[in-house]
């Protein structure tokens, strides 16, 4: 008897470092619903969100506002509520209080547990740096309190 391999597909929708206003990711709670949709009607059944400022200063850089994560999470599960939202919880440095706050907040099905430190090295096509490298750091002691939470 065939068996068909099943898989799962899970669709990064906005990359963690992507710059908004270099690349057309999506930011809104309307522009993160329409690529979660676009995702889960070309085969996606997770879908891994990083939140985006919607503040006039820090448009389209990583938050942790809980009004804001609120507003993108109620617009995916209205869109396609047969998803499954893979919260990230990725900060650079000690302070996990707005991971954690959305964690406790909204209880997402999925959340990224980042179970060891990496460097984040991104290189242009012609070698230069993209940015300067960057260590995120995650100590034992940290990924425990995730765990906590989790």
């Amino acid at each position: 008897m065939d068996v068909p391999e099943k898989i799962v597909v899970s669709a990064a929708i906005t990359g963690v470092l992507t710059s908004a206003g270099q690349f057309d990711v999506p930011v809104t709670p309307e522009e993160m619903a329409d690529a979660a949709e676009q995702a889960y009607n070309a085969g996606a059944a997770v879908v891994h969100c990083h939140f985006r400022s919607r503040d006039r200063q820090t448009w389209g850089f990583p938050t942790w506002d809980l009004e804001t994560v609120g507003d993108i999470l109620s617009a995916i599960r209205d869109r396609v509520p047969e998803m499954i939202i893979n919260m990230s919880t990725g900060v650079i440095g000690s302070d996990i209080s707005g991971p954690v706050a959305c964690l406790e907040a909204f209880k997402p099905e999925m959340a990224a547990l980042n179970a060891g430190s990496l460097n984040y090295l991104k290189v242009r096509k012609d070698g230069s740096w993209a940015w300067p490298p960057i260590l995120f750091d995650n100590p034992v002691e940290k990924i425990g309190r995730f765990l906590e939470v989790m």
